[in-house]
């Protein structure tokens, strides 16, 4: 997969049962801090007591597993076993709904790695999320992003991608969603970014990084680096930045490992786009 598409693909969101916020209490903290730092085994297993009989336990331990999928590129079968007990536990529109948008995200990350192509899954069960959720459900902003990355990565449609991303940006912002925040500043500006737009995509991607730094989300802001430094002007700038970046990727054992090889310094790739 080219280094951009990786760079750009938006695959994780690490929201809670009730939301986005990692303050919620202290089980959502622990988790936050373990998740947000690459210890998705140990989060997991913090949760699953509640998960065995809370539906939206379930769908937050399904969101930890999936994340370790696409951070790691490992751990699809537990994924799936987790998303399989989420969605048996769905008892009314709006968790089979919530369960539904997880499916489509665990195919799209599924097929935007190359796993297994799940394009038309992921598509069908996106689609039946949004048929189940209620126009003001907090999570149709979740749902809106996720479709404008199935229009971005697996549709190739910009003009679609951008309305969803700012659909769910509005969403985020009415919700209070900061995480969220964070990735819709993050596909606008890479929107931005494709249309040549460099000024606004810096703007973009200084957001995304500042919430993700604020937030303490360690393990998304090497990423979120990477983004920005592909667009600086200046290049020694832009070098800084990606080997900060580097730094927190060795510094989480080689975390994303999409992007530990392509921020190693090489005497043919040092400093080249991450």
């Amino acid at each position: 997969m080219a280094d951009t598409a990786m760079r750009k693909s938006g695959l994780t969101e690490p929201w809670g049962p009730k939301g986005p916020s990692p303050q919620d209490g202290p089980l959502e903290r622990a988790v936050w801090r373990l998740r947000s730092r690459a210890c998705w085994e140990d989060a997991a297993a913090l949760i699953a007591p509640r998960a065995a009989a809370d539906p939206g336990a379930a769908r937050w331990r399904t969101a930890v597993l999936v994340e370790r999928c696409v951070f790691t590129g490992e751990g699809w079968g537990a994924a799936e076993d987790a998303l399989r007990a989420a969605e048996a536990l769905a008892t009314d529109d709006e968790e089979r709904g919530a369960a539904a948008c997880e499916r489509g995200h665990l195919a799209y990350a599924a097929t935007l790695l190359g796993v297994r192509d799940r394009a038309d899954e992921a598509r069908s069960a996106l689609g039946r999320a949004a048929a189940l959720l209620a126009p003001r459900s907090p999570g149709r902003p979740l749902l809106d992003f996720r479709r404008g990355l199935i229009a971005q990565h697996l549709s190739d449609n910009p003009s679609d991608a951008t309305a969803a991303f700012q659909r769910a940006h509005a969403g985020a912002t009415a919700h209070g969603h900061g995480l969220l925040l964070s990735f819709t500043w993050r596909h606008i500006a890479a929107m931005a970014e494709h249309h040549g737009r460099l000024t606004d995509a810096r703007h973009g991607y200084t957001e995304s990084l500042r919430i993700r730094e604020e937030l303490g989300y360690l393990v998304g802001i090497a990423p979120a680096l990477a983004s920005l430094a592909a667009v600086l002007p200046d290049p020694e700038e832009a070098a800084r930045l990606r080997a900060e970046a580097a730094r927190l990727v060795r510094l989480l054992g080689g975390v994303p490992a999409w992007l530990a090889d392509r921020l190693a310094p090489t005497p043919a790739t040092d400093g080249a786009d991450a």
